[in-house]
């Protein structure tokens, strides 16, 4: 039994573009929505503009989002003149009313690095216990492990394996 793999043409772009429902529809609705964000960010304070965003337009209805609640306060006594500024915007005669809402941005926490640091001695530990050894991936992976010691510190003294002096 085989199978046979149906073979597709390759379309033009232009064709996939002008689909109806398609990737044409969406880049035009995602250009449609960055123009009235930088429409509104360019007629508001700056205090106030940089926590207003665009999130989507649908049946008349634009969503506005906010990362603070003080701010949506401020967005709702605003509605009247952002719906005048709005509708300067060719393509947006069609906006009736804001959807308004709350999005807090959070920060993107950096996890911190953990580091740590091996002391001389515990190099010096590492590299006598891997002379015992035959060669193995163990005495390896000690002696790997030894040459990551700090360099910078001092080495203390250990007691010399010769015996008493």
């Amino acid at each position: 039994m085989s199978i046979k793999a149906k073979r597709l043409r390759a379309q033009p772009v232009s064709r996939l573009l002008e689909q109806p429902g398609g990737l044409g529809d969406v880049m035009r609705m995602a250009t449609l929505i960055e123009r009235a964000q930088n429409h509104l960010r360019r007629q508001l304070p700056p205090d106030v503009a940089e926590h207003l965003y665009v999130g989507g337009y649908r049946n008349g209805v634009l969503t506005l989002i906010t990362d603070r609640a003080a701010w949506l306060t401020w967005l709702r006594y605003e509605q009247p003149r952002l719906l005048k500024l709005l509708h300067q915007l060719p393509g947006f005669e069609a906006v009736m009313k804001f959807s308004l809402k709350v999005r807090p941005i959070r920060p993107v926490k950096a996890i911190p690095r953990q580091t740590r640091r091996l002391s001389p001695a515990g190099a010096e530990a590492l590299t006598h216990c891997a002379e015992g050894l035959e060669d193995s991936p163990l005495k390896r992976s000690l002696n790997r492990l030894a040459s990551h010691a700090d360099a910078t510190a001092e080495p203390c003294d250990a007691p010399s394996s010769d015996g008493p002096a």
